[in-house]
């Protein structure tokens, strides 16, 4: 990943990061998060919503949840990491490294998306902040997605 970073950064360079700050970027989980993944799945569970597989291998960009049958792949986007534009921030430490890796996430999510949607899914991408205060309409939006695939089948 370092390698496509400096591709990014004027000079090619980035300035060492002190090691308990990278330490705690480091312990950050990429997956199971209880403000991301773990919300959504428990309000699937409680909503009675199934049919879904967690991570699965073998598609672009992994999707968090997998409703296989009606090829449909949801996505949970972390604020910070996936540089949302209402609460997402680039720490102002390192800045030109922060802003190329969440610029370089940020056109991953597009290029992941894409290639799912030429793959014949349909893909729903929330926001972490979304799933606070919002989770009645994404489980509508599911469900509506789910009927939606399912006539198309």
């Amino acid at each position: 990943m370092e390698k496509a970073l400096r591709k990014q950064l004027p000079g090619g360079a980035f300035d060492d990061v002190s090691s308990p700050r990278s330490n705690t970027m480091r312990a950050i989980r990429g997956w199971g998060n209880r403000s991301t993944e773990l919300r959504l799945r428990f309000a699937l569970v409680r909503a009675g919503i199934s049919g879904w597989q967690l991570r699965p291998n073998g598609l672009p960009g992994r999707p968090d949840f997998l409703f296989a049958d009606a090829r449909l792949a949801v996505f949970v986007d972390g604020c910070f990491w996936h540089a949302c534009p209402r609460c997402g921030h680039a720490p102002k430490t390192r800045s030109e490294y922060w802003n190329a890796k969440l610029r370089r996430n940020s056109d991953r999510d597009v290029l992941v998306t894409g290639a799912l949607r030429n793959a014949g899914y349909a893909v729903l991408r929330f926001w972490e902040h979304e799933l606070l205060g919002q989770m009645p309409e994404i489980l509508r939006r599911i469900k509506t997605t789910l009927g939606r695939q399912a006539l198309r089948s």
